[in-house]
């Protein structure tokens, strides 16, 4: 139920740019370059070097104005004059040497006789001769001290780079610090709870929490006390991390906002340690509010890994949570928050009152809460005015709030790309089919007998889910390849939150239509009801083995919401049992396989005729239908479906309640056991 479309500007400052901290990385820069000039000992770019051969002809010649005996150097000055001669323009051309300058230099090495004899030939030839003394000691110590800097500096760079950007958990020192975004003094996330759209009951308990941190004494003076934490629960997209920012932007107290995953790190026992610096700021700064969003990264009940003994870190980490939320020690003024879609994997002790005191399940949008999420969603969309919200609800049951921004948006990508002013109505509808049933392929390369199995299949689904009670009601039928189905048969599924019998067996009965068509029309069957095959199968072995729908299996249930078998190694039953569970599947599909064959045979003509349009049309909706088949034998009635001419097709039945919307025929469909 996301209600943010783009990111706001602060509250604070507005207008003003972010201030530049300084980077102490300039000054290491800066030292390494001084060291670096330092080191460089008087070396001059533009002096040559020579040999010792070339040295002495030269002062033969009388060029040599001076030298300067620098070490085991030696650094040559030509006279003013001598720099006339073609030798010497031709060996310093390009080099830029001034006059007074050395232009020349050669190195002697360290032997006393040999700079003895050097000095004593060009005083004898009148040479000016300068003696610089050299402090080998501090020289060596300065190359040491540059070679350990450098590490040094190597070393402090990749310890910050391995402990993460930014913030103290960056640090090498500071690796065990909380990681967590601090939300105080003005600072918030923007949202309030008029953003958050349907949830009325979540925003009631949790604005009750915010309200006690802002008027405690109401409470308190009737000896109430506030909840330790909440805990909410709750599919993906459905608006749990939305409602945590909600609380963020209400409260006035500091608000801790972190991931599960940010006490996980590669050395042992930070975890542990960021769980206490955590609590130790929030209890500095109490009364305040800790969310952990994505919870189950840690609070993942204990003992139940395959690998035994190789989650140790992530329950010692999760031992000290449990401790800091209601341990031996005092944690009076901070509340916890959590969030996670995985509630049935985390550990009981964490999940007892004291530590989670309320468990909030944040459950699949209804049809009122659709209308006001599509209202927050279209508000920033330039509409056209037959775009009808409510209709628009109708169209997406099971559909998340993150579903509804998806659709929105693909909406008006759809429009934009057929070049609209405005986004229409049937923008919305191509948006809900290319969300459901993926991107469209009216290119693919299809051959004609494959095109006519799949028109065929699909008009199989069709006439078997028009003539029977309970199937969910047909909107649209399509032999278009989208995403990874060849053809696909659109339904709007009833919101229902209990399914009979009859219901189940009229769904799988609709779903096996496809194939019974296939096999009375060409008597043979293909692969193309794969996905079919898998969910009658699913839904069958849910009804046997899940809901205690089957005579011989009796009213019992091996489904274990604990998940305390989910590693188990052995089935909850014998073999027998386990015989007959098969046996009871394979009759369950096989008489609705039948049931298929039998309707579809009754009414061969129609199905042709239905086959035919659609192979002439690619795509057919429920009028088509109606012109062919009549008037559908069942309506609604305050959301039952009614006989209309007393005749019904074979026994009734349904379809188990699915939180997937409107999903094709053909396509992957999630089992919905």
């Amino acid at each position: 139920m996301e209600t943010e479309n783009s990111e706001k500007p602060k509250r604070n400052d507005p207008g003003q740019r972010p201030k530049r901290t300084f980077n102490f990385y300039w000054i290491y820069g800066i030292i390494v370059v001084t060291i670096l000039a330092m080191g460089l000992f008087n070396f001059n770019s533009n002096v040559v070097r020579i040999d010792i051969s070339d040295y002495d002809k030269y002062l033969a010649e009388g060029d040599v104005q001076g030298i300067v005996m620098n070490g085991d150097a030696v650094m040559v000055t030509i006279k003013k004059d001598s720099l006339q001669k073609e030798v010497h323009k031709k060996r310093l051309a390009g080099a830029g040497t001034e006059t007074g300058m050395p232009q020349y230099t050669f190195y002697i090495g360290n032997n006393p006789q040999m700079q003895q004899q050097v000095l004593e030939e060009a005083r004898a030839k009148g040479v000016d001769v300068r003696i610089n003394p050299q402090n080998e000691l501090g020289r060596e110590i300065l190359q040491w001290l540059l070679f350990f800097g450098a590490i040094a500096l190597v070393w402090m760079f990749m310890m910050r780079r391995m402990g993460g950007p930014g913030g103290p958990g960056g640090q090498i020192f500071n690796i065990g610090k909380s990681r967590a975004q601090v939300f105080e003094g003005g600072k918030s996330t923007d949202v309030t709870f008029n953003d958050v759209a349907g949830l009325d009951e979540a925003k009631e308990e949790l604005q009750e929490i915010v309200d006690f941190l802002k008027t405690p004494k109401k409470y308190t003076d009737l000896g109430a006390k506030i909840p330790k934490g909440a805990l909410l629960v709750g599919p993906p997209g459905t608006g749990k991390t939305l409602l945590a920012k909600a609380i963020a932007g209400e409260a006035q107290v500091p608000f801790f906002s972190l991931s599960g995953s940010d006490f996980v790190e590669m050395f042992v026992g930070v975890g542990a340690s960021r769980v206490r610096d955590l609590f130790k700021q929030a209890k500095e700064k109490a009364p305040s509010i800790i969310f952990i969003d994505e919870i189950d990264a840690i609070g993942r009940a204990r003992g139940r890994s395959v690998n035994m003994g190789a989650n140790d870190e992530r329950e010692n980490t999760l031992n000290q949570l449990l401790t800091e939320m209601d341990g031996f020690g005092t944690n009076t003024g901070v509340i916890i928050l959590g969030a996670t879609n995985r509630a049935d994997v985390l550990d009981r002790a964490l999940l007892r009152p004291g530590r989670f005191d309320r468990q909030i399940f944040v459950d699949m949008p209804d049809l009122n809460e659709r209308i006001a999420i599509f209202k927050v969603h279209l508000k920033p969309l330039k509409l056209d005015i037959a775009v009808d919200v409510e209709f628009l609800a109708r169209q997406t049951p099971g559909f998340s709030g993150a579903d509804i921004a998806n659709i929105c948006n693909e909406a008006a990508l759809i429009a934009a790309r057929r070049k609209k002013n405005l986004v229409e109505k049937q923008d919305f509808l191509d948006a809900v089919d290319r969300v459901i049933g993926g991107l469209e392929k009216k290119n693919k390369i299809i051959t004609d007998e494959e095109k006519k199995a799949i028109a065929f299949h699909e008009a199989g689904h069709a006439t078997v889910s028009w003539l029977v009670e309970h199937a969910s009601p047909l909107v649209k039928v399509t032999i278009v390849p989208r995403g990874r189905s060849l053809g696909a048969a659109w339904y709007l599924p009833d919101e229902r939150h209990i399914t009979t019998t009859e219901q189940m067996l009229d769904e799988i009965c609709a779903a096996m239509g496809g194939r019974a068509a296939e096999d009375i029309m060409f008597g043979k069957v293909s692969t193309g009801a794969l996905s079919d095959l898998e969910k009658v199968t699913k839904q069958a072995y849910a009804m046997v083995t899940v809901y205690g729908l089957n005579d011989k299996i009796g009213n019992i249930s091996f489904y274990d919401s604990s998940g305390q078998n989910e590693y188990a190694f052995s089935k909850p039953y014998s073999d027998h049992t386990a015989q007959v569970i098969d046996e009871e599947v394979r009759n369950i599909v096989e008489m609705q396989y039948e049931r298929a064959k039998r309707i579809l045979t009754e009414n061969k003509d129609k199905l042709t005729a239905l086959a035919t349009r659609l192979l002439k049309e690619e795509v057919i909706f429920k009028e088509d239908l109606e012109k062919i088949f009549g008037v559908r034998p069942f309506t609604r009635t305050e959301g039952k479906e009614e006989p209309v001419n007393g005749h019904v097709n074979g026994q009734s039945g349904a379809a188990p309640p699915t939180t997937e919307p409107a999903t094709p025929e053909g396509g992957a469909e999630p089992a919905t056991a």
